[in-house]
């Protein structure tokens, strides 16, 4: 079941809605769950109100198989741009240059979005429901898995699993991939990443970038984090009908200690 209420995010001054799916023995037990935390929130439980009308679909896909965890969908920011903004650490770089061919100047809120969900996000969530508060994780699809990523550098004692679904690194290559070997990984259980190999449709020059990205980051990683899964999938592209079809692996590698 999902709950729903809203938060002021106090540094951008804004509303956003936060989105919670319940296990199914929630109200009928005395359970803490771990938590996991997920980004562009409307398209992560219902196709209802997913922007696109396609969404990962967890709300059916946790209530079939029993997962007892407990999903906080955040929704993203309305406008593509502060998306963008928000979800990115840094200003777009270099590579993010190659690959799209303009100098674009988005990028450099997601510090203060990461301490967003840190320092305000996530102490309501344990006061309002019964949680487990160090059993916390991070997931995330396309800029999604960048700001996860960070988030698992910033705070690894906090998102100890992490899950990077097609990430877009690529916009912020040169600092995540600085910040991955100067952070203290230690603490991370496990981290999961993937990509498509046509992420870009026809346009074989980007889909080749956007899976090198992604390559040069598992690298750092496996040598940092010893249950770390890359899997680079044949055909897939930049959308939630292909992202969808992987739900099932990444919360297997995930969460295999708590399924049924």
């Amino acid at each position: 079941m999902l709950d729903e209420f809203s938060i002021l995010i106090t540094p951008f001054n804004i509303e956003r809605t936060i989105r919670v799916y319940l296990p199914q023995n929630y109200y009928t037990s005395k359970e803490n769950y771990p938590v996991l935390y997920m980004h562009d929130g409307k398209n992560v439980f219902r196709d209802k109100v997913a922007i696109g009308g396609v969404s990962l679909g967890l709300e059916s896909y946790l209530e079939q198989i029993g997962l007892k965890l407990i999903v906080v969908g955040i929704d993203a920011n309305v406008s593509r741009e502060e998306r963008v903004n928000e979800y990115c650490p840094w200003v777009n770089g270099a590579f993010s240059k190659a690959v799209l061919g303009d100098d674009s100047a988005l990028g450099g809120k997601g510090e203060v979005y990461v301490d967003f969900i840190v320092h305000e996000l996530k102490p309501i969530v344990d006061h309002k429901y019964r949680t487990s508060p160090n059993k916390t994780y991070m997931g995330g699809v396309s800029l999604g898995g960048l700001i996860s990523t960070f988030a698992a550098c910033r705070y690894p004692h906090i998102f100890t699993r992490v899950a990077g679904v097609s990430s877009a690194f690529y916009r912020n290559q040169e600092e995540i991939e600085n910040l991955l070997r100067q952070s203290d990984m230690s603490s991370i259980e496990q981290f999961y990443l993937d990509c498509g190999t046509k992420e870009a449709g026809e346009e074989d020059s980007i889909s080749t970038a956007f899976v090198n990205s992604n390559e040069a980051v598992y690298e750092i990683l496996r040598n940092k984090i010893p249950r770390t899964k890359f899997q680079v999938v044949s055909d897939a592209k930049h959308n939630y009908e292909d992202f969808r079809k992987r739900v099932p692996e990444i919360f297997s590698f995930l969460f295999s200690d708590i399924l049924g």
